[in-house]
């Protein structure tokens, strides 16, 4: 069994300096571990809870231009294991790593050839430093990095195991999160000062179009500045993301007699409380800045009636009309006469849905924080047309990473069959050419459907309404 570890250290595949053998800590009482930057040091603090605390080499300071003092210099001389991300983010550290003794361990991270690297975007012999910024690649390197811990302090190994099976945990919630928080963010509304999201961009389905560049240690080429000002002064884009300890010495030529939106990012922790809880604050961070930055625009005020395009689909005859019984995401049963009290809204959707489904809640979302305390007059539903996959612990977790507001609804095949003809809902399920049958997808019908307080049916908002005339058509229904 020792074997298969230690052979599981060499998939590693870190850049080491000296040799490969263990750090001789076995009979020592403690493990020296030092760790470059703070969302790195956060994962090692969670790995290492109970045992030591890793310590913290870069402290608000841009990494690109640190160098370490020479008192950090002998303490990274008498460290058993150093981790740090590599000579892109880095550069003046690996001097100093150079010149350590054999017997210090020295882990390059971007080296890891399990994880995703990818090519710094404008300069593809360089690898992108920000590799937690997506979160699966700290799923796949956290097991390794226990794994030395244990190798090298042995007499730890339970905390170590306690603590990466704590980890796991939590990175894998806060990627389901992720995952359906950003499908079917809308593309083509956000730059970059500087190009950090490439790896949240892949993971999460979020496109950015532009940056202005690479990073602090590059050159901003005025050619790059006058494209990302332009598409600013045009209107094409109204987000622009900088990052927190980053000089942004050209960001007021950018946004000046502009509206477009600022959103600061903090990719490296600046300013938060090193330890274990620093990485997932700051994704929380950088997720919120995100969002708020690039739906801003869409939550703007409600326009008048008069100044806006008819939203409302023709009414057909008879909708809604009929009795049926279904499941919601806590496992209660719903009918049409629980469902009374509140204007509803309802989506027929399911879960796996890569793009319109995740569109059409957002819009919703925007529409009643759009209408303030008026919101609390309407009930949000998610009706799935897939009950094969979706069920009601899947409905939970779904709707537990959307919003607190959002009420999921499974039942039978055939109950759902019914509850879409009731309200002249269609779906079909497509499976493509060669593709794996359980990978299939579901065409339906993306409209919102409107009823009053009674469950009688008011009206269906067609897909790719804007967040504004949904809101202006809720306000028109509640105060008729």
């Amino acid at each position: 069994m020792k074997h298969r570890r230690s052979k599981q250290l060499f998939y590693f595949a870190f850049l080491v300096i000296g040799l490969f053998a263990v750090p001789a800590s076995h009979g020592k009482d403690s493990l020296r571990v030092m760790v470059s930057v703070k969302p790195l040091h956060s994962i090692l603090a969670g790995l290492m809870q109970g045992a030591e605390t890793p310590e913290l080499i870069i402290d608000d300071q841009l990494p690109y231009s640190f160098t370490p003092s020479k008192g950090q210099q002998a303490s990274m001389g008498n460290a058993d294991i150093i981790f740090w991300v590599g000579a892109e983010l880095e550069p003046l550290l690996a001097d100093t790593i150079k010149g350590l003794p054999p017997q210090v361990k020295v882990i390059e991270l971007l080296s890891h050839q399990g994880m995703k690297i990818l090519p710094a975007r404008g300069y593809p012999n360089n690898r992108d430093p920000f590799f937690w910024l997506d979160n699966r690649n700290l799923l796949i390197i956290i097991n390794d990095i226990a794994h030395l811990l244990q190798e090298s302090d042995p007499l730890r190994t339970h905390l170590y195991e306690r603590n990466r099976r704590a980890m796991l945990s939590r990175l894998s919630r806060i990627d389901r999160e992720y995952e359906y928080g950003y499908r079917g963010m809308k593309a083509g509304l956000g730059v970059q000062y500087f190009d950090t999201l490439q790896y949240f961009e892949q993971a999460y389905a979020l496109k950015i179009i532009d940056h202005v560049a690479g990073a602090p240690d590059k050159e901003i080429a005025t050619v790059e500045l006058l494209k990302v000002r332009e598409k600013i002064a045009n209107g094409e884009v109204s987000c622009l993301l900088s990052e927190k300890g980053f000089p942004a010495k050209h960001k007021e030529l950018l946004t000046v007699e502009s509206r477009v939106n600022h959103g600061q990012l903090n990719s490296l922790g600046f300013g938060m409380e090193p330890g274990p809880q620093l990485y997932f604050d700051l994704m929380d961070h950088n997720t919120k800045v995100i969002k708020n930055c690039l739906t801003t625009a869409a939550q703007a005020a409600v326009p008048p009636a008069a100044q806006t395009r008819p939203s409302s689909a023709p009414v057909p005859q008879g909708i809604g009309r009929g009795q049926f019984l279904l499941t919601d995401h806590l496992g209660r049963l719903v009918t049409n006469e629980s469902m009374k009290g509140k204007y509803q809204i309802l989506y027929f959707g399911y879960t796996y849905c890569p793009d319109i489904c995740p569109t059409s809640l957002q819009i919703m979302f925007q529409a009643l924080d759009l209408l303030g305390e008026r919101s609390q007059l309407f009930q949000p539903y998610f009706i799935t047309i897939d009950p094969h996959r979706d069920s009601v612990a899947v409905m939970r977790n779904y709707v537990e990473y959307y919003d607190k507001r959002l009420i999921g609804l499974t039942g039978s095949p055939k109950m759902i069959e019914r509850m879409a003809e009731l309200f002249k809902a269609r779906y079909e399920k497509v499976v493509e050419e060669g593709a794996d049958p359980s990978m299939y997808l579901m065409d339906h019908t993306a409209s919102l459907y409107i009823l009053d307080p009674e469950g009688k049916f008011l009206t269906k908002l067609a897909h790719g309404i804007e967040p504004a005339d949904v809101a202006r058509e809720l306000l028109n229904l509640t105060s008729q």
